[in-house]
């Protein structure tokens, strides 16, 4: 149907364009708006008339003043107690059984008191998060022995005809003398982590044992288990074994607790509240046995723990059942010789007490005063003989005691009054100010609490034995508690020289810095930088020799995590003498750039302000610098991209305001400096196009001699740093970008260069592309880019050397001669988008200009010799297309493609074509008849064109096009 000779003779002429007509005639009509009392954004009014006081008993009247007209509110629709809260409101309204105020009052305030006393909430610390630490804190490279119980369970089962109490007596204690008659193995030279598995399988022993019906074999794997804790053979790892151990014990007491619940809960489950009298005569004979069992274990320590481990049992028998044993278990505790077997076993009673019964405070503090008792034994001949054998010192003996003391003081201190640590503080005088216990109260009671009298705690500090106890340590826990709540001001000051002058007499490295760091947040929080410069001089000091950073590095980033909590101005940050060199400690690449992106990540958080403060800038460079440097081939691409966006935020907060040459010099620096990061090549190319652009502003257009200069540097910058990009769409965005940069500022020339440097690294542009690790086709993303360059070609002047439309020619022919993908219409699509910018060109007014440039149109003036040109290349790019159309017409399979094609050419050549030529008429009549031939066009669409062509008709310039409409409505209906 087409071909290039049908063209001939054609003269392609560009309809003339009015564009300020147009666009009065595309405004729509603007009519006055009345709501009347209606208005969209008016609240809306919801009024209830209450039932008037003469009214008849249980008549209700209830109306809304809305008005017909408004349009339902879907909030207010719902006040009506439809929507699913309000309908669970009205549903407990009238579920909740009516109170009398005088019975509700004072019994649910009762009620709640007593519930808030007896439950544990979740700002106390369970034992569970305690066991890694301990595990983890002590250990030991000793061997380890364990008295495997290998035996076989000889007991027999009680028949049920047997009543007989003697018997019952009889018969428990020939099953527990089973496992001293024998039945066990001691297994020798252990290591830590077997004595640890051995420790696991025992335990797997007992849910076997119990899962299989044995249930004195499992109560005997228990007893020698707890008979473990009476050995300090190595005493190093006695808090360890004691974690350990008391894992089974509590495995134990949960399996008989749900086997007595499971016997009360048939038929009905027993509730959560039960009492004594829900509890099935059954149920009470099966615990009554359980603790007739274990009163019958002949050594105290198994007998202390195995009831303790059952204590919760108690509430199957009597009310009062835990209230009476606590006390009982604790005065059997004094019988323990051991002083730190007592301890732990105390630790034990205390967390079973608070799981089951937490409002009995008196247990609590029975079993505190009690362990003060015995710490004379601490001291006495056999301790001291005892750690003489093993080669243990006095300090590290005494860390031994400082979880079980810790736990119970915690137990002690929670919910407590503030009398009760000054309580505890006189004890602690009488003690001599033990450090241990000291150590222990400042760690359990509320910060607040010690905060207050951190004087006191200070003076009882110095009081204290140093060889016992570090006083470091002391210092430390002092300090955790002062990071955390304030000190009266008055003494703050005093507070910081007491403890620093400890702190600082320390020798040993790791001791200094694990105190030092906690002390670090008190000294940020409540002085200024010249005590916080002080303090990292200090550390600087005692940890440089020997290179004793290297095995703080922790500690040290952790005093920079709490300098940058506390000071957010980076002037005054880096204005520290010392913080710069105490960054330099950091030698270790990783956590040098880890310590850097810390400082980042604050900066650009709370730096609001746009600077140019030197002190800021050189330290910041510095920074990003380190950063920067870490990045080599084996860098992750997450890495990257994670450092770029740090020191593009650091870029981007650097302003020297109206010093635009300082402001190009930073950038140059920057770029010299961060070569590898592309992302950051990228945002200091837009940031000195923003520098150009700024220029412009402040000079109103009007460029100076030495501005002219300038906005020349930036083009020079951007023309330079663009080539070493590896990106070629980042390239050819920039390259577009910094063009019309430098065309807004008159630097025609550079302008000129960026937009061939563009076209001319189009052939370098790859099929497809990787995005998000998927291989995607590059054609959609190239399509864009020449559109937008497309439309930039209509303001840009002609280089007089080069000839008319050297740039558009230079790009038809760089599209021609780049390998499309097959079966692929972009490059025809490319055509048609270049008509419309043709048909631009050839007005005598163009749709925009640049102030200040001479696009073509002030250039050629309307010259026949340039339009002649623009006309000869429409009719060729035309020309191209309609062979395409041909090509695409023989291919069966190209219908749909042939149709979409035509239907865009028909588009153009309809907006931009004079139709007053019969020849363009008719193409465009055969152009519509081709892209309906296949039934590719809608209905919909039809319908739509006609319309708008029939509306253009009426306009008078447009009157031909009348004789359009019927010839394509003609056709649409043939």
């Amino acid at each position: 149907m087409f071909c290039a000779s049908s063209l001939c003779g054609l003269s392609r002429r560009s309809r003339g364009r009015n564009y300020d007509a147009e666009l009065q005639r595309c405004r729509p009509e603007m009519a006055p708006v009345e709501f009347g009392d209606y208005h969209p954004l008016k609240p809306i009014m919801v009024t209830d008339t209450k039932t008037r006081r003469g009214a008849r008993k249980g008549s209700t009247s209830s109306s809304s003043s809305s008005s017909s007209s408004v349009p339902p509110d879907p909030l207010s629709s719902m006040l009506d107690g439809t929507d699913p809260l309000s309908m669970f409101a009205a549903a407990s309204a009238t579920e909740t059984p009516a109170v009398s105020h005088s019975a509700s009052a004072g019994d649910l305030g009762r009620k709640r008191r007593e519930k808030e006393e007896e439950a544990v909430g979740p700002d106390f610390e369970p034992w569970y998060s305690k066991r890694g630490e301990i595990l983890t804190r002590f250990t030991t490279t000793e061997k380890l022995s364990i008295n495997l119980f290998m035996g076989i369970d000889k007991g027999k089962a009680q028949s049920p005809g047997s009543s007989g109490v003697s018997e019952k007596v009889r018969t428990r204690l020939e099953e527990l003398d089973d496992l001293e008659e024998g039945s066990q193995r001691e297994m020798l030279n252990l290591s830590q982590q077997d004595y640890t598995n051995r420790i696991e399988e025992l335990n797997q022993s007992l849910k076997e044992a119990w899962s299989s019906d044995q249930k004195v074999k499992a109560l005997k794997i228990v007893i020698q288990c707890s008979k473990l804790l009476s050995d300090t053979s190595v005493i190093q790892f006695y808090p360890s074994k004691f974690v350990l151990i008391t894992d089974i014990l509590d495995t134990f007491g949960q399996l008989v607790y749900d086997r007595i619940w499971t016997m009360c809960s048939d038929p009905q489950p027993l509730p959560d509240s039960f009492t004594v009298e829900d509890v099935n005569d059954t149920a009470k004979e099966t615990c009554l046995n359980w603790f007739f069992k274990i009163a019958s274990i002949r050594e105290l320590l198994p007998r202390l723990y195995v009831e303790a481990a059952i204590l919760k049992c108690n509430r199957f028998l009597n009310k009062n059942g835990i209230q009476e044993t606590l006390p009982r278990l604790t005065a059997m505790i004094r019988g323990i010789g051991d002083p730190l077997v007592a301890a732990y076993t105390r630790a034990y009673l205390c967390r079973i007490g608070m799981e089951v019964a937490p409002h009995l405070k008196d247990s609590l503090n029975r079993n505190f005063f009690d362990l003060l008792t015995t710490f004379r034994q601490i001291s006495g001949e056999s301790v001291r003989n005892q750690l003489v054998v093993q080669r243990v010192e006095v300090p590290e003996y005494l860390t031994l005691y400082s979880p079980a003391i810790s736990w119970i003081l915690q137990c002690i201190a929670y919910r407590a009054p503030e009398p009760l640590l000054t309580e505890m503080m006189e004890r602690c005088k009488k003690l001599g100010n033990n450090a241990l216990l000291l150590n222990s109260v400042m760690r359990a009671f509320r910060p607040e609490f010690v905060a207050a009298r951190a004087t006191d705690f200070i003076g009882m500090i110095k009081d204290c034995d140093e060889a016992g106890f570090p006083k470091h340590l002391l210092f430390g826990s002092l300090g955790q508690s002062l990071a955390s709540a304030d000190p009266p001001e008055s003494e703050r000051l005093t507070i910081l020289n007491e403890a620093w002058k400890v702190i600082t007499k320390v020798r040993s490295p790791v001791d200094y810095i694990s105190c030092a760091e906690i002390w670090v947040e008190f000294t940020c929080r409540h002085f200024t930088k010249r005590e916080v410069n002080t303090v990292l001089a200090d550390i600087i000091k005692h940890m440089t020799p020997d290179r004793a950073f290297e095995d703080a590095y922790a500690q040290l980033q952790s005093v920079i995590r709490k300098i940058l909590t506390y000071f957010h101005d980076f002037s005054v940050l880096f204005s520290m003498e010392r913080f710069l060199p105490f960054l330099d400690m950091f030698q270790k690449d990783s956590v040098r750039v880890e310590v850097c992106r810390s400082i980042m990540e604050v900066f650009i958080k709370h730096q609001v302000d746009l600077t140019r403060d030197p002190v800021i800038l050189n330290a910041m460079l510095h920074i990003c610098k380190t950063m920067h440097d870490s990045v080599n081939a084996l860098t992750l691409e997450d890495e990257k991209r994670s450092l770029a966006l740090l020191i593009i935020g650091f870029i981007r907060m650097v302003s020297f305001g109206r010093d635009f040459e300082q402001q190009l010099s930073f950038c140059v620096e920057a770029r010299a400096t961060f070569c590898n990061l592309e992302p950051v090549l990228v945002q200091l190319i837009h940031t000195v196009n923003q520098l150009a652009m700024e220029t412009r502003r402040v000079m109103r257009g009007s460029h100076s001699r030495k501005t002219a200069a300038f906005v020349r540097a930036c083009a020079a910058y951007s023309f330079i740093t663009i080539p070493s990009l590896s990106s070629i769409f980042s390239r050819l965005s920039l390259y577009l970008l910094s063009g019309q940069v430098a065309l807004a500022n008159q630097c025609l020339s550079q302008a000129d260069a960026f937009l061939k440097a563009a076209v001319s690294i189009l052939p370098e542009v790859p099929r497809s592309i990787s995005i998000e690790g998927k291989l995607r086709s590059s054609e959609s993303f190239l399509l864009d880019f020449i559109n937008n360059f497309l439309a930039t070609l209509l303001v840009v002047p002609d280089h007089p050397e080069h000839g008319v439309l050297y740039l558009v020619r230079g790009l038809l022919n760089m599209v021609q001669d780049y390998t499309w993908e097959e079966n692929s219409d972009a490059k025809v699509r490319i055509y048609i988008s270049a008509l419309p910018l043709l048909a631009a060109m050839s007005q005598e007014t163009y749709l925009y200009s640049i102030p200040k440039v001479d696009s073509n149109e002030t250039l050629y003036g309307g010259d026949p010799k340039f339009l002649s040109e623009i006309n000869k290349l429409s009719e060729t790019l035309i020309a191209q297309i309609l062979d395409h159309l041909k090509a695409l017409g023989r291919e069966e399979q190209s219908t749909r493609r042939q149709g979409a094609v035509a239907l865009s050419l028909f588009s153009a050549l309809l907006a931009h074509g004079d139709l007053r030529n019969n020849k363009l008429s008719q193409l465009t009549v055969n152009l519509w008849n081709l892209s309906h031939k296949h039934g590719y066009c809608e209905t919909r669409i039809s319908v739509r064109t006609l319309e708008h062509i029939k509306h253009q008709a009426q306009q008078p310039d447009m009157a031909h096009l009348s004789d359009t409409v019927q010839r394509l409505t003609l056709q649409t209906r043939t």
